[in-house]
């Protein structure tokens, strides 16, 4: 066993001969989202994320779902589907899984990718000078939440789905080929706490410049309305007393950087002989790219506007 309980990582890890190690997550979730077919492929591309913060490929996946008896059989294999057509974009399979009777839908996977050992990515991997790099935007919970609450456009609902459907693969893939070795993805402890447990897994402070850091067209509108999630709530008394913002960052700016994301995107601390390329490779192969920070001496975050 090579990562399991006694560190903050993203998945498990066991090696399996010389070269290859076994990745293997679990995630499951309530619906988010009103359609049960962008439910379904929401849950697989989250459940899937983990093993792409890894730096693995996944290939096996079984379905964890839990239904109500009274739910239409139509939504159940829409959902089914959603997730199943997501984990065939992954290159992977679904093999079985397991359900049970509940009072609310619940969906997910369990996962299970490969990865050489060489190139595994953890959270401890972090050094100060290292560049802070995120690969999708901010606001899924407060823009779902809006919704829920029948405050949010029908634009910025396409808008968070498409982000939350879009496979961590291509960002994997890139931090995997340029030599990066420390990697988180973004999800319920939103940017902050998972941030948080990178810096302490790696003994370092980080510094996140505000204005840098990639939101949904929606977030800050719906931050200024308060829709966030009570998780979003929870991360902020957690995670805020190690946290120093900049004076003139408002309530609802703070927030967001603590908002619970889902299927959120990769935060990488890339050494700075290795940026520029990597900058280059995500603009040739036009995948979401975003310098958010660096990586500093010392513990905590440090939040300025710019």
């Amino acid at each position: 066993m090579l990562v399991d309980l006694s560190t903050p990582d993203d998945a498990a890890v066991w090696r399996l001969d010389e070269s290859r190690v076994l990745v293997v997550t679990t995630d499951f979730f309530t619906p988010i989202v009103d359609d049960p077919y962008s439910y379904g492929a929401i849950a697989a591309a989250n459940s899937l994320s983990d093993i792409y913060a890894m730096g693995a490929r996944p290939f096996l996946t079984l379905n964890i779902a839990a239904m109500p008896v009274d739910l239409d059989p139509a939504i159940i294999e829409t959902i089914f589907r959603g997730g199943a057509e997501k984990v065939k974009e992954a290159g992977a399979v679904i093999a079985g899984g397991h359900s049970v009777q509940d009072k609310e839908p619940k969906y997910g996977l369990v996962a299970l990718g490969i990865a050489d050992e060489k190139e595994l990515l953890t959270k401890k991997g972090a050094q100060a000078g290292d560049t802070l790099v995120l690969t999708k935007p901010l606001g899924t919970g407060v823009t779902t939440t809006a919704i829920m609450r029948d405050l949010g456009s029908r634009d910025h609902e396409t808008e968070a789905v498409e982000w939350m459907t879009l496979l961590n693969r291509s960002a994997s893939g890139l931090a995997r080929r340029a030599g990066v070795r420390a990697a988180t993805d973004i999800t319920g402890f939103g940017l902050i706490g998972h941030a948080l447990e990178m810096a302490e897994a790696s003994g370092v402070g980080l510094e996140i410049r505000f204005e840098q850091v990639p939101l949904f067209s929606g977030a800050l509108e719906y931050a200024n309305l308060g829709t966030f999630p009570g998780g979003s709530l929870d991360n902020k008394k957690f995670f805020e007393d190690r946290v120093e913002f900049e004076s003139g960052l408002t309530e609802a700016e703070q927030l967001l950087l603590f908002d619970a994301q889902t299927s959120g995107g990769l935060l990488l601390a890339v050494p700075g002989k290795l940026i520029e390329r990597m900058v280059e490779s995500a603009r040739s192969e036009d995948i979401p790219f975003w310098r958010i920070g660096m990586v500093r001496e010392g513990s905590g975050i440090t939040i300025v506007r710019k």
